[in-house]
């Protein structure tokens, strides 16, 4: 959907990591965890960016300063998703069309999944379309509920499921598309009622739906996109990831590596046909090798760098930008 619009939730801290640096910071393969976000939701047609910022502000504005299409909103206090939300009031007032609310911290969102969302939220006029996935590891996952006809009934948390719901498999992404002035008006009408006191954000579809408007639960996301990284585990599996999907994508094009478990290439190097990547290399930034050539074993490479075709970098050497 060109020219939409994404809110992204990135006034979090780092509780379940220990951590004095805000969530969406941590780096994985060397990029901010949020700027994976921001690419996903730019490749679904998004032109305009509202991140919403809280701890720590300043160090999650002075880094994303630098991209010209993100607007910041402050929340002063954390007082639950839909009250993150509300910090954007301003910016939804002046703005009619879609909205993607997307959380900082899930960088392997997909484009094709989130243009899945858009796209429903058009075609069907739908005030909100939930992203869902299908798990058994649900436990502390939002469940979606349907009735008898498979139309979408509410969004239950873990704490208030009745034991039918628990096993409900059907979850919560946090993932949405809301139509702007909905999203606006059901966010006047959500109240702190809940054993947190605080606003949530998943109340807005339950608003939307009381009011006799369209809310559609779409199955557009697999659990592996869908994950947020709360602790460190799940940021060595995210990286772990990218890694892969990576790796497999320039094997498919022609390059050899020969052990891609006991090897490092970040997403953004680019690998030449027939050259050979030998075991335990490391290869980070923005580096571009040519065709033909020969890399390790153990060597280090760290961009920016340019390697051109045929070279041959032999054991142990580190070659810097």
């Amino acid at each position: 959907m060109s020219g939409s619009m994404a809110i992204i939730l990135a006034a979090g801290k780092s509780t379940r990591m220990k951590s004095a640096l805000p969530k969406v910071l941590h780096n994985v393969c060397g990029r901010p965890m949020i700027e994976y976000v921001l690419d996903a939701a730019r490749s679904a047609g998004v032109t305009r960016i509202v991140a919403i910022i809280g701890h720590r502000a300043d160090l999650v504005q002075a880094e994303l300063a630098r991209h010209a299409d993100v607007e910041f909103a402050l929340q002063t206090e954390q007082k639950g998703t839909g009250h993150a939300v509300m910090m954007c009031q301003e910016q939804l007032r002046s703005y009619h069309g879609p909205v993607l609310v997307l959380a900082g911290d899930t960088p392997l969102l997909k484009r094709e999944s989130l243009t899945k969302l858009l796209q429903t939220q058009q075609e069907q006029q739908a005030a909100c379309v939930i992203g869902t996935a299908t798990t058994d590891a649900n436990f502390g996952l939002g469940r979606i509920i349907r009735g008898a006809s498979g139309n979408f009934e509410k969004i239950v948390e873990e704490k208030d499921a009745t034991a039918d719901e628990k096993r409900v498999r059907e979850i919560n992404t946090g993932c949405y598309a809301f139509d702007s002035q909905g999203l606006l008006g059901s966010l006047d009408q959500i109240r702190p009622n809940n054993s947190q006191a605080e606003y949530y954000l998943t109340d807005c579809p339950r608003v939307l739906k009381q009011e006799g408007r369209v809310v559609v639960a779409l199955e557009a996301f697999d659990m592996v996109e869908a994950l947020g990284v709360n602790t460190r585990e799940q940021l060595a599996q995210v990286t772990r990831t990218l890694q892969h999907e990576a790796m497999v994508r320039w094997m498919v094009n022609g390059t050899t590596i020969v052990v891609p478990e006991q090897t490092f290439i970040d997403p953004q190097v680019q690998l030449g046909a027939d050259t050979i990547i030998e075991p335990f290399t490391h290869i980070s930034g923005a580096v571009v090798i040519g065709d033909n050539c020969r890399i390790g074993p153990h060597a280090v490479l760290q961009g920016p760098l340019q390697i051109p075709a045929g070279t041959t970098i032999g054991p142990f050497q580190h070659v810097k930008g």
